[in-house]
């Protein structure tokens, strides 16, 4: 849960969220992830916080993602087994 990093958030200069279950790549993204970074930047404020998100980044969530506050996506599966590598980054950054 988030409010467990209140006592450091003045020392922090990345969060990582997990959007899906550690473990093997290619899983599906867990939609509870949008609400916990949306939780995150509002308990983070305007501190200079990085938010990253790792797991089932792909077109359809990437969006989700930032919208809810995330400032670095990692994106494995979605770029490795794409047919077209960049094409797929190029989808990730529009």
């Amino acid at each position: 849960p988030v409010w467990t990093l209140e006592d450091v958030l003045d020392d922090l200069d990345l969060v990582l969220v997990m959007s899906v279950n550690p473990g093997f790549g290619g899983q599906s993204f867990l939609p509870g992830a949008v609400e916990k970074i949306r939780k995150l930047k509002q308990l983070l404020g305007d501190r200079p916080v990085d938010i990253q998100v790792d797991g089932g980044i792909a077109p359809p969530t990437a969006p989700q993602v930032i919208a809810a506050g995330a400032s670095v996506l990692v994106a494995g599966s979605a770029v490795f087994n794409a047919p077209d590598r960049t094409a797929m980054i190029a989808a990730l950054k529009s």
